[in-house]
């Protein structure tokens, strides 16, 4: 029980990440496109399986497709993300232009990540309550003693405790890079 709350517990913090490292800065970070789908060859694929994305002198990321037709789509799906980004196509390369964020967009910004922990750690408390729920369901069907269910819960809470805290440390360190000009 404990293994399998644990479990649940970290895979939450990993989507927290996933969520944290699409968030925009004012720096490159390719990790910034990994939710865009590009539509081609009659399917919906990530950017980074179909081309190479590196930072280019600071301040703006390159694609290079590796196939020349999938450069346009990748183009436009860019365009059409929620980023607010204009890329600028040469070939079969993407070219990406990070503009530096106002004051007001850096703010709305740290503000949705701070949102993203708070979702986060509600859904570590929502597994240490499941895993109490099923410890005390196993103590009152007589499957385990009472010193047992003390112990688990115990460790169900300091496993909650460890995770809720590296949530806020994933958000700090955002709002960090977030907020930096």
């Amino acid at each position: 029980m404990e293994k399998e709350t644990e479990k649940k517990m970290k895979d939450a913090l990993e989507h927290l990440s996933q969520d944290l490292r699409n968030l925009r800065t004012s720096r490159p970070n390719p990790g910034m496109l990994d939710s865009i789908q590009v539509e081609v060859y009659g399917s919906n694929m990530r950017i980074r399986d179909l081309g190479s994305v590196s930072i280019a002198d600071g301040r703006q990321l390159v694609i290079t497709a590796y196939d020349a037709q999938t450069a346009g789509p990748i183009a436009k799906a860019v365009e059409k993300s929620p980023l607010g980004l204009q890329p600028i196509l040469e070939g079969n390369i993407v070219r990406i232009p990070i503009p530096p964020m106002s004051e007001e967009v850096r703010k709305d910004m740290a503000k949705q990540a701070k949102e993203k922990g708070e979702k986060a750690k509600i859904t570590i408390r929502n597994i240490r309550r499941d895993g109490n729920d099923s410890i005390r369901k196993q103590k009152a069907d007589g499957d385990i003693s009472e010193d047992i269910q003390k112990k688990t819960e115990k460790k169900i809470q300091e496993f909650t405790d460890k995770y809720c805290k590296e949530a806020d440390e994933l958000v700090k360190s955002k709002e960090k890079e977030i907020l930096e000009v």
